[in-house]
């Protein structure tokens, strides 16, 4: 299965869960919260990779309510959910895969959480270039998410990915840290930090062009 083909898998998921969204990721909040609170004061132009129904923005647009915020996420149902929200006017949504949408450039920030573990090595790769091609110069990239704790748990996981992703609906891919991190350098990204948040098995992870 080629990653168009898992991504429309992903889509498919999403758009099914989106009645237990909110309340499953409810106990994530914590976890987007970080986002906003580490966003440079001054940040008003942001894109956010994945954001679902918006869960981090309303954090967000309390300490920053001049942002504009361009969200690219696959799932419609998700979107449609954000758009009820009642900043909705500040963002503007693109339904689509970010390996195929332009992301557009001169961000302040790009931020993404629980949204990114579900790609391989090779194909992060590709995906934070794109991240570092939208930002302005010494903008930031703000990712929290899920983590694997070692590398033999990422392993498995990839080998799941590989041989029995029929099996299931969806399946979670992080990465180690360590390799995220190796992503990010590879790309260019300097001032890299990772920090824990309140789930153990995912990282706070922040980087500037």
């Amino acid at each position: 299965m080629n990653l168009y083909e898992r991504n429309q898998k992903q889509r498919v998921f999403f758009n099914e869960k989106i009645d237990s969204y909110d309340d499953t990721h409810h106990t994530y909040m914590d976890t987007k919260k970080v986002l906003a609170d580490n966003l440079d004061k001054d940040t008003i132009k942001i894109l956010d990779l994945g954001a679902g129904t918006g869960l981090e923005l309303i954090h967000l647009f309390e300490l920053f309510p001049d942002a504009r915020v361009t969200v690219i996420d696959i799932t419609e149902k998700m979107l449609e959910r954000l758009k009820q929200r009642d900043f909705s006017n500040k963002v503007e949504t693109i339904c689509g895969d970010f390996f195929e949408v332009d992301f557009g450039n001169e961000y302040d920030a790009v931020i993404s959480t629980s949204a990114l573990h579900h790609f391989k090595k090779d194909e992060k790769i590709k995906l934070y270039q794109k991240v570092y091609n939208c930002l302005k110069e010494n903008g930031q990239f703000i990712n929290c998410d899920k983590i694997a704790l070692t590398d033999d748990v990422e392993e498995n996981q990839l080998h799941e990915l590989e041989h029995n992703i029929d099996n299931y609906k969806h399946i979670d891919t992080p990465l180690t840290v360590e390799h995220e991190i190796e992503i990010l350098e590879k790309i260019g990204f300097k001032n890299i930090a990772s920090s824990n948040v309140d789930k153990d098995d995912y990282k706070l992870i922040m980087s500037r062009k």
